[in-house]
């Protein structure tokens, strides 16, 4: 939903790291070569960026607050 604010397996914090990656590899530019620039070598902090699917538009949707 939100991107991780640390890798899920050894903590290093790649919550800043998410934008650049996205608006970077959406302009077309190669994902491997994308982490390589922002120094993201160990392989489960690539997972976590690599699959993260962002869904919170989705889910705010379904969570409006009613008042009285």
């Amino acid at each position: 939903m939100i991107v991780p604010i640390r890798c899920w397996t050894c903590g290093r914090p790649l919550g800043h790291l998410w934008e650049p990656f996205r608006q970077r590899v959406l302009k077309g530019e190669n994902p491997e070569k994308v982490l390589d620039d922002l120094g993201v070598t160990r392989y489960c902090c690539r997972r976590t960026l690599l699959a993260h699917i962002e869904l919170i538009d989705q889910v705010l949707e379904y969570s409006r607050i009613e008042t009285e």
